[in-house]
């Protein structure tokens, strides 16, 4: 009895252990691409856009991006991330037109999308009912 409560008890720990973990590096994660996302929103919006910086800034996200998915993957639907990556995609799509008022739209979209993932996999009441 005093061996299986103790064996329970581990577990419990270690499940509260790695959603924290998890739930710490999809927020550190979320805040890092938004940041970002967001910082591009403002170069794009300028009246002169220097068409080299944008398009530097946003590979820079999408390798952001690349490195952050492999380890987000472990614990997010990967239909969350294909979201977000189709929507990183196009706004890469768009800025290489230069077509930058869908670009801003679409970057508000995966701005969105972020927050919801890390809204989603948040450990709360809400969720867990």
């Amino acid at each position: 009895m005093l061996k299986e409560a103790i064996i329970c008890i581990v577990i419990v720990i270690a499940i509260i252990f790695g959603n924290n973990t998890t739930q710490n590096y999809t927020k550190e994660s979320v805040s890092e691409l938004s940041s970002g996302l967001m910082s591009l929103r403002g170069n794009i919006t300028q009246e002169n856009v220097e068409n080299e910086s944008v398009r530097n800034e946003m590979e820079r996200i999408y390798e952001q991006w690349e490195k952050k998915h492999d380890k987000l993957a472990y614990f997010i639907e990967h239909d969350e991330l294909e979201k977000v990556e189709t929507e990183l995609i196009a706004i890469k799509s768009f800025i290489e037109t230069e077509d930058y008022e869908e670009s801003v739209s679409e970057l508000d979209k995966s701005v969105f999308i972020l927050k919801h993932i890390e809204d989603k996999y948040a450990f709360n009441l809400q969720n867990v009912f």
